[in-house]
């Protein structure tokens, strides 16, 4: 029986390199940690004595020095609750009033502000007009007619 060979380049007589495959590939997930993983991975970074060791486990487990190191500050501030998956980006508000409530102050804010420009403007016409001898008189009156 005669194995079959790969086909060769007719030029150099070495096989043809595989053909990478054209499918795209699914774009990868960003890892979560359960609380009870990253407490067996704190556990096995405590364990580690030996030069190295550390290193293998990060390896290992597929995690940067600096991940370990978040963790270890977040198990130093208080719970195991801390440890869990947690969601990125900004946090949702707890409840409808508090965003409206949040929504009232900064219009409260900005009418405050509003209320001192216009009463600054309303102080400085009354100077103007003391100083140029204007009166509060209705106009109809300035012209002379009852």
């Amino acid at each position: 029986m005669k194995k079959q060979s790969q086909s060769r380049s007719p030029l150099n007589g070495k096989p043809f390199k595989e053909v990478p495959d054209p499918e795209v590939r699914p774009k990868a997930t960003r890892r979560r940690f359960s609380a009870a993983e990253k407490v067996r991975i704190l556990e096995e970074a405590d364990a580690c004595r030996e030069a190295g060791e550390i290193g293998a486990l990060l390896r290992r487990e597929g995690i940067y020095s600096s991940l370990l190191a978040r963790w270890r500050r977040q198990r130093a501030q208080g719970t195991l609750e801390a440890l869990g998956a947690q969601k990125r980006g900004p946090k949702v508000q707890a409840d409808a009033r508090d965003v409206e409530l949040a929504h009232l102050r900064r219009e409260n804010e900005r009418l405050q502000v509003r209320l001192t420009q216009a009463e600054t403007i309303i102080d400085f016409q009354k100077k103007l007009s003391l100083l140029l001898g204007i009166t509060g008189e209705p106009a109809t009156e300035m012209a002379g007619q009852p």
